[in-house]
């Protein structure tokens, strides 16, 4: 019997699919440019003139193609309806971008009722991308086409490879100790950052992402990848909210002894 999920979200997964096409249109021909327009938000971030333009794009076929649904991005805020909303974040990794290091990339998300169910992943500096809706599973592409990918089977935090993206975001969140604690006791402990770490961990190369102080557009569409590749993702207080401004993604299997490991250690 056909999975009727994959014909709820075949169509919007397509369309997610070509906002990131124009996405990488935008955003690739001004990486690394020597004219790149860079300014600081009011929260002291970077914002590059690929940012903006490439958001701009993105709203412009959903305004088009998805007059109905909600647009909540990192750049011009939110608007409409919040059932059907699409999350976006025009370069994630955006201190990545302006010096030259290609680990960045367009997050697309569509949430329903606040739980991420289709998710594009474009990092065109690599030439990668990745994608998943329900029903439909979580893929990649590869120089031989697309390949479908699931998380690792990894069962024992002794033998697990874990990113926790910065140190300075654990100290500030006032959680410095159980991530020194963590790096003790897992096999391997890397910071690969922003959302590269959460499709590494899609594709069974790492066991577990954490972070703090994230935002919905941060972390949406990696949700919904990893959801499909088999993992899953919640807040730290083990909710599946995206604005909880924390993140834990694990293979599924680790993940309630990750909480467990976290909350003695707090």
């Amino acid at each position: 019997m056909p999975d009727t999920r994959a014909d709820d979200f075949r169509s919007d997964l397509d369309l997610a699919l070509r906002l990131a096409d124009a996405a990488d249109a935008q955003s690739l021909p001004r990486f690394d440019a020597a004219d790149l327009a860079v300014s600081l938000k009011a929260d002291h971030s970077h914002v590059t003139d690929a940012d903006l333009a490439t958001e701009r794009a993105i709203r412009e076929i959903l305004q088009t193609e998805r007059a109905a649904d909600g647009i909540l991005g990192e750049e011009y805020g939110t608007s409409g309806d919040t059932h059907r909303q699409w999350i976006v974040d025009p370069i994630d990794g955006t201190a990545n971008f302006l010096r030259g290091v290609p680990l960045w990339g367009t997050m697309i998300s569509l949430a329903v009722d606040g739980v991420a169910r289709v998710g594009v992943v474009s990092m065109p500096a690599l030439n990668r991308r990745w994608w998943a809706a329900p029903g439909l599973g979580a893929w990649t592409t590869t120089h031989a086409g697309p390949r479908r990918i699931h998380v690792s089977d990894v069962s024992s935090l002794d033998d697990a490879s874990v990113s926790f993206q910065s140190i300075a975001q654990w100290d500030e969140s006032g959680h410095l100790d159980p991530l020194l604690a963590l790096s003790r006791r897992v096999w391997r402990d890397r910071a690969y950052g922003d959302v590269f770490s959460y499709m590494l961990l899609a594709e069974g190369r790492l066991d577990m992402v954490a972070e703090f102080g994230v935002k919905e557009y941060d972390i949406a569409a990696a949700f919904a990848i990893v959801a499909e590749a088999g993992g899953l993702a919640t807040a730290f207080d083990g909710s599946p909210s995206l604005s909880a401004r924390s993140a834990l993604a694990t293979n599924g299997r680790l993940h309630e002894e990750f909480l467990r490991f976290f909350q003695s250690a707090i």
